[in-house]
């Protein structure tokens, strides 16, 4: 009947304050698990592999909402691992995020009036090495507040030497099996950062701008386009228009006159184009942007670059020097004066990208790049999940996942930073091209040099869950834990990080998926459920409420909101309620530790045990099946929620409660029930565990005297059942229920002492009497015992001498009025409802509203008018 079987270390005490402190426990428990090496992982070892690999934080971050968010999960299922005797490695590390980190250090060099130019780039990224020695990596002892399970000692950095090889080697690999390439094409750039960025560093937000529509042409040969950017018709090489668009097949394959520009530019018919869109008709610049550059591509038209890096307008006229916004200004009034203006919309509010990190506006621009051709790769990525090796979790997603492998593009891998993984290919002064692998010397002499890029963050990243594990060397830890069991991580980055993973994965391990599962979660959200973002004043530092409420209330309430895949809402009074659990399983377990409450010995035959300990037990096996039948499907909400209701609402509201008059009655019926009660709560502050680790070790170890509740054994479900117990306190749940609803109705107070007749003879709660007594505060009768009120409930009646309890015609009057405003509010949303006209116009919530406010006064009605009936007469 799911015992305890780890053998205390120390003797087992009634010894807890009489108030939960977190701030005075949560640091010096988790400096002991990690002295004692709870979390370190032996690939030595002979128990089966559990491996997570922590989603990389930038070593500039700290901790977010996001970050505690999905740390609490896999903190959560390495634990229970742990406890269930897998060997577990939860993988830590940090990534060296390129533009980040570089942006961080050039403003700081920016304080003393130095650019990085100024250093150079071997002194600049030496300052970085400093910096990240001095300031970086914050987010490593905001983890340890959080309570986080990781294996320090193998904490690696995606710059790190021996990650550093790992890029190198896959880098000489793929570009060996051609599959790295030099190119020139459409990037993200941005003009502050002077670099490509890839898509998710790239944030869309609508801005107010303008859109322009402007005559291309004369007279028959006219054509109108409309474009938000007029400053890149100086790079127009085309125009183009729906094959099918009757309106423009007569101007398809002639040229039409450019404005501005002396340039007549061809009319090309491209599948590509709505025809329902705008005039049907766009205008092509394929240097600056990526739909015009694969139309460019599908006709053979030329690319003219019109910007330099800076944004800064290149083509010969009128508008070259001037930046990118001044131009636009500029050939608007210059089309204006020509009479080429048809139209003109402003504000015009639509969705443009900027930088990540700077806000600057990003420039779509012809740039030559490194690129990986990703086609063999991605379809090695997405047959792995269509053939089942790999499994997305939950399963609605994988059509997400298929949408992006199935259609993606090459992959651009070069940055124009100094900070990063620099592409180890050389240059020769006659054209040569040589890439070098991490065991090979480069070539020297006269006229060769490096190239000048580094790598896309993402690309070294994407090796994470194999170089963390040594590779390219074949290591013990990487034969152990490679493939990683399960992925956990924002459905956000799905194609971002986890395809790329699953790309080099595959690629790298001869055909061995990274994982065997990716667990998407949702993204944390304010209690209103929008985005948490600094212009709209809702961010929070989670570091706050683990100040004020503690680390495992933070926890507790993020693992509560996790249903897979969908966004997480989060509030500060949803924090304090997990501070109320966390405070309410201390309260309980204190006392029951001072009522005796044991786990010595093993538990006492079936046949000794009262129904109220049958139930309970069948009760706590239930639970353990139930938390371990969502753990196995990542159902975070559901597991956690369980285990509330179970705590709180079986255990601590009705277990402890029912078994007080065993304890006070003493004899033989109360040792069994403390060995009832230790069992009960040494295996819910054992599932309770990995959610909310701190508060469940302090009271684990002084329940049971064992070394810790990390190593301790996972509850198994033994297969106990008593359905009969079940049944029996279930009716007497019904019956104190009942009485209680009738008492409050009633105006009594919930200490107040009544005399009651209980007709429980030939009942199965008969012998649950003085329990019943002493939770519904209810005297036995006495010689003058009048019967003012009779309550059937839950098969029994209850008689209740309400005389002297209440003023009952204060209560009478008290009613009658609460009547008399239920009915005006029944009968003000009838007349509303019964309003043709009303219900023509309103919204449909509205008029819901109103439904639920009838409905809602028909009960209170209801309600009521019984209670009155109930009232003994004055």
């Amino acid at each position: 009947m799911t015992e305890n079987t780890q053998q205390p270390q120390t003797a087992p005490t009634t010894e807890l304050p009489t108030q939960y402190t977190p701030a005075e426990v949560e640091g010096k428990l988790y400096e002991r698990w990690v002295e004692r090496g709870y979390f370190e992982a032996d690939a030595k070892s002979d128990k089966p592999p559990y491996t997570v690999v922590i989603p990389p934080p930038n070593v500039t971050g700290s901790l977010h909402l996001g970050h505690a968010f999905e740390h609490t999960l896999i903190d959560a299922l390495t634990r229970r691992k742990r406890m269930q005797g897998y060997e577990t490695l939860w993988q830590p590390g940090m990534d060296h995020a390129g533009i980040a980190t570089q942006n961080v250090v050039e403003r700081e060099l920016g304080k003393e009036g130095k650019s990085r130019h100024d250093l150079g780039r071997e002194a600049f990224v030496e300052r970085v090495w400093q910096w990240k020695a001095e300031s970086g990596g914050q987010i490593s002892g905001q983890m340890r507040r959080l309570g986080d399970g990781v294996a320090w000692s193998r904490e690696r950095f995606t710059m790190d030497e021996g990650l550093s090889q790992a890029v190198q080697t896959i880098f000489k690999r793929l570009y060996d099996d051609e599959l790295i390439y030099r190119a020139e094409r459409i990037i993200n750039w941005c003009p502050r950062c002077l670099t490509a960025i890839s898509d998710i560093e790239v944030e869309y937000q609508d801005d107010d701008g303008e859109l322009v529509s402007i005559r291309y042409g004369e007279g028959d040969d006219s054509i109108v386009v409309a474009t938000t950017r007029a400053e890149t018709m100086l790079g127009d090489t085309a125009v183009a228009v729906h094959p099918d668009d009757e309106r423009y097949r007569h101007l398809v394959g002639r040229e039409i006159e450019l404005p501005l520009t002396g340039r007549r530019i061809p009319v090309v018919a491209d599948a590509h184009v709505d025809p329902e869109f705008g005039t049907g008709a766009v205008k092509v610049t394929p240097a600056h942007d990526p739909n015009d550059f694969e139309i460019g591509q599908r006709h053979d038209l030329p690319a003219l670059t019109i910007m330099d890096e800076h944004a800064v307008i290149t083509a010969h006229g009128p508008f070259q020097g001037l930046d990118r916004l001044e131009a636009r200004s500029a050939i608007v009034a210059a089309l204006r004066a020509e009479g080429r203006i048809v139209a003109e919309k402003r504000p015009y509010l639509h969705s443009v990208g900027h930088c990540s990190r700077c806000k600057t506006t990003i420039e779509p621009r012809l740039s030559m790049q490194w690129w990986v051709k990703v086609g063999p790769l991605a379809k090695a990525a997405g047959d792995a999940v269509r053939d089942g090796k790999v499994k997305i979790h939950p399963q609605e997603m994988e059509k997400r996942y298929f949408d992006w492998v199935d259609n993606l593009h090459d992959w651009c891998i070069s940055r124009q930073l100094w900070w990063g993984h620099r592409i180890p290919v050389w240059y020769g002064p006659d054209g040569e091209v040589v890439c070098v692998g991490p065991d090979e010397q480069p070539p020297s002499g006269e006229g060769w040099r490096q190239d000048s890029d580094v790598l896309d963050t993402w690309f070294s990243s994407g090796l994470w869950p194999f170089s963390t594990l040594g590779w390219p060397e074949q290591t013990e830890s990487l034969a152990k834990f490679y493939p990683n069991s399960v992925l956990v991580t924002g459905y956000d980055i799905l194609f971002f990080w986890v395809a790329r993973m699953m790309m080099f994965g595959l690629y790298a391990m001869d055909g061995t998926p990274p994982f065997h599962t990716i667990a998407l979660h949702g993204m944390v959200r304010d209690q209103n459920g929008k985005k948490m973002s600094k212009s709209f004043g809702n961010v929070v530092n989670p570091l706050d409420w683990m100040d004020k409420y503690g680390s495992d209330a933070l926890r507790f309430t993020l693992a509560r909101g996790a249903n897979p895949g969908v966004d997480v809402p989060i509030g500060e009074d949803w924090v304090q309620g997990s501070r109320n659990f966390a405070n309410k399983v201390w309260n309980a377990t204190r006392f029951a530790l001072m009522n005796g409450a044991t786990v010595a010995g093993p538990l006492p035959d079936a046949s000794r045990m009262s129904p109220t300990d049958r139930w309970i037990l069948s009760r706590l096996n239930s639970v353990v099946a139930e938390v371990d039948a969502f753990y196995e499907d990542y159902q975070f909400a559901k597991l956690s929620d369980a285990l509330f209701h179970f705590a709180w609402d079986e255990v601590f509201d009705w277990y402890v409660e029912l078994s007080k008059t065993t304890f006070q009655e003493g004899g033989e019926a109360a040792e069994v029930s403390k060995r009832v009660l230790g069992e009960v709560l040494d295996v819910t502050l054992r599932l309770l565990h990995p959610v909310v680790p701190f508060v469940t070790e302090t009271l684990w170890t002084t329940l049971t005297g064992g070394e810790s509740v990390v190593i301790a054994e996972w509850p198994a479900d033994s297969g106990f059942r008593d359905a009969e117990a079940e049944r029996e306190i279930e009716t007497l749940q019904s019956l104190i229920t009942e009485v209680r609803r009738f008492r409050a109705d009633q105006g009594l107070q919930p200490g107040q002492r009544v005399p009651a007749r209980l007709a429980l003879e030939g009942t199965a709660l008969a012998k649950h009497e003085a329990a019943i007594r002493q939770l519904l505060r209810l005297q036995p009768e006495g010689e003058s015992f009048t019967a003012t009120a009779t309550l059937p409930a839950a098969g029994v009646e209850v008689a209740l001498d309400l005389s002297g309890a209440i003023d009952v015609a204060a209560e009478r009057k008290r009613l009658a009025k609460d009547l008399a405003a239920a009915e005006k509010e029944k009968a003000q949303a009838t007349a509303k409802l019964g309003n043709e006209a009303f219900l023509a116009k309103a919204p449909e919530p509205v008029v819901e509203k109103i439904r639920t406010r009838l409905a809602k006064a028909e009960e209170d009605i209801a309600r009521i008018q019984a209670q009155l009936e109930r009232l003994p007469q004055a």
